[in-house]
């Protein structure tokens, strides 16, 4: 997802896509232990979304308080 969908996006619909991005990390993760993980490259990406998303939530928050 690119930031400037993010951007589009109200905080709670970001707050909860990470909390489902980070459903999917944890899952990544265990297929990767296990050795059924066929794409290693979607943890990558996966975890540069969550980035993404933080830095749009805490770019409003910053905003807010100035």
């Amino acid at each position: 997802m690119k930031a400037n969908e993010i951007r589009e996006l109200t905080t709670a619909e970001i707050e909860q896509k990470v909390k489902s991005s980070k459903e999917e990390l944890f899952n990544l993760r265990f297929q990767s232990a296990t050795g059924q993980l066929e794409n290693t490259a979607r943890i990558r990406q996966v975890k540069k979304s969550i980035a993404r998303m933080k830095t749009v939530i805490r770019q409003r928050e910053l905003s807010i308080n100035n």
